[in-house]
């Protein structure tokens, strides 16, 4: 991805993965990408996903970055083989034939980037070479360190992968936040702890300003009266001053701020991120358990609502009430819950029952929030907008 862009055609998310724990037979494991334009992003990568990229409208071939927010199985599992898909990997060749991929540099493409926390490069490094695997263009892991974890090291004693970039850094975490730890133009990404049974991280990523709303007819009179040429508007549009022949000085619509979106991980508490997710377009919340009597068959008949929390919380999740009451504090203006436990099925079949469950999941959180709120699916897709008050 180059540095320098003028800026998003488009801002799109689409969810490939949106079970916690186990897949079933219409939910995947998680994982989310990102089109940014021509790029794509990857928020963690569960077991098969690169098998939903190929059922999805995402591109394997665009993908520029992995964000993984921790290391358990169903957020990791499928990086290994989406990389051998992605970088062109192989198993190498018999009777010491030559293979290309054997000769490959980390210095030599601009390499795939992954950021993760500690782990994340040991789990790549050693599933690379313990599995033989060869890449055809270079990777590198960028991980955030937590104030536990050593600054130096990563957790094997493996050497580098012939085509994992030396380059990697290990960021510290400053006043509990990593702050952008990716920024170019366009985009920056900075992140920060939520609280789960491990090490977990949350994203957000945030657009730089755009150019505002114009109105050409405030300007088209001044430009004819001065002869100037119309082709000034592109200058205008982003917000610039153009100072006419007859000293009149134009001046474009101020930018307006661009896009936020806050992706959190498994948690069951993400108060360490809320000072940076404040205000956001879209808060992505996990919400892996809810109390529905009388909709869900799977309901214990002892259990309530606080009972539902409490285990929610024991096992490092969240429920419906608890991602709405986040949504709330930060002042998100969309909500998509997401990370669902496998018996809430993802499809539409209303008849068998997962229209219902997702609605009453919905309202279980619009008793916290009283913004948009969606139920994820897999391969749902859509394009986050600018706010209509930018």
């Amino acid at each position: 991805m180059s540095n320098v862009r003028r800026g998003l055609s488009s801002l799109n998310v689409t969810f490939l993965g949106t079970a916690s724990a186990q897949p079933s037979t219409t939910r995947n494991h998680s994982a989310l990408a990102l089109r940014l334009g021509g790029d794509v992003w990857l928020v963690d990568c569960g077991e098969a996903t690169q098998h939903q990229i190929q059922r999805s409208p995402v591109k394997m071939g665009k993908i520029q970055k992995i964000f993984i927010t921790h290391t358990h199985g169903d957020h990791i599992f499928g990086l290994l083989p989406l990389l051998a898909s992605r970088l062109n990997g192989a198993g190498g060749t018999a009777d010491g034939a030559d293979d290309p991929r054997a000769h490959v540099s980390a210095e030599s493409d601009p390499p795939l980037e992954i950021y993760g926390p500690l782990g994340t490069r040991a789990y790549v490094r050693n599933g690379l070479t313990y599995s033989h695997t060869l890449l055809g263009a270079p990777y590198v892991v960028h991980e955030l360190r937590f104030p536990a974890d050593p600054i130096d090291g990563d957790y094997t004693s493996l050497p580098p992968h012939p085509t994992e970039s030396p380059h990697g850094r290990n960021i510290p975490q400053i006043n509990g936040v990593w702050s952008d730890v990716y920024r170019d133009d366009i985009l920056s990404v900075s992140a920060a702890p939520i609280l789960h049974s491990v090490p977990c991280v949350g994203y957000v990523i945030t657009e730089a300003p755009v150019p505002g709303k114009m109105d050409p007819g405030k300007y088209i009179p001044d430009l004819k009266r001065t002869k100037t040429p119309m082709s000034v508007m592109s200058r205008l549009q982003q917000g610039e001053s153009v100072e006419l022949s007859d000293g009149t000085v134009l001046h474009g619509p101020p930018k307006r701020p661009g896009r936020k979106l806050v992706i959190l991980g498994d948690t069951y508490d993400p108060s360490p991120i809320a000072d940076i997710a404040a205000s956001p377009d879209l808060l992505i919340h996990e919400a892996t358990n809810a109390h529905l009597p009388g909709i869900d068959e799977n309901t214990k008949p002892d259990d309530t609502f606080e009972i539902v929390e409490a285990r929610a919380r024991s096992r490092g999740h969240s429920t419906p009430q608890m991602a709405g009451a986040f949504a709330r504090r930060i002042g998100a203006r969309k909500l998509v819950l997401n990370h669902f436990s496998p018996r809430y099925a993802g499809n539409d079949d209303v008849d068998e029952g997962s229209g219902n469950v997702m609605t009453a999941i919905a309202g279980l959180a619009g008793r916290e929030f009283k913004g948009d709120i969606v139920c994820a699916r897999d391969f749902m897709s859509f394009d986050v907008d600018f706010s209509l008050n930018g």
